[in-house]
């Protein structure tokens, strides 16, 4: 039982950067919203500090996230996902994946924009496939526009944006490996 809880505790400081980062709040904006350091957040999150329910409570309440969800707690026996859709910027993210760290999904829903494009650099690696809607892709010397069913990776140190076209929302779903990990797809020859 014991080594059941070491994990548990272990994997917090990962799920906290994960929520932090998904989030796109820095260490200081977190050490703002809960009076907690940025030095005692960052020993949370790299997991040299053991998580206490003094620094777990006023985290839940920043990122408005159940306590259960901060330390993983056990599932109660009902196999569902609860999708827990995130708003940013005007978009609608759902994270699809429940555990912190490695690739990344989700599905997101960007309204139409006017705005100009304001590309961006970051580690890791993305692919988005376009479900519906017309997705307006500016990466590094390239602008393009890509329709429902098709994809587009990238390596995210490139200077890249993307959104709606300005004519309709778009839905894409996104994998994201934060270390650059990459999406394979494997896909069968057609049949002459």
């Amino acid at each position: 039982m014991a080594n059941d809880d070491t994990a548990v505790l272990a994997a917090v400081g990962p799920r906290l950067r994960a929520l932090r980062k998904l989030r796109g709040t820095t260490l200081n904006q977190v050490a703002e919203a809960t009076g907690i350091s940025v030095s005692t957040l960052s020993r949370l999150e790299s997991g040299e500090r053991k998580p206490n329910l003094e620094l777990l409570l006023p985290l839940a309440r920043a990122y408005q996230v159940p306590l259960d969800e901060l330390v993983g707690a056990p599932a109660t026996g009902d196999p569902r996902v609860r999708l827990k859709p995130i708003r940013r910027g005007g978009a609608t993210i759902v994270p699809l994946t429940q555990h912190p760290g490695g690739l990344q999904a989700y599905k997101m829903v960007i309204p139409v924009s006017r705005s100009e494009p304001d590309p961006r650099t970051h580690e890791g690696y993305e692919w988005l496939y376009v479900l519906n809607g017309s997705l307006r892709l500016v990466l590094a010397e390239h602008d393009v526009v890509l329709k429902a069913g098709e994809a587009a990776e990238f390596d995210t140190r490139l200077p890249h944006w993307f959104g709606s076209t300005g004519d309709a929302p778009v839905e894409i779903l996104s994998l994201f490996g934060p270390q650059g990990e990459r999406m394979h797809v494997r896909a069968r020859p057609k049949d002459d």
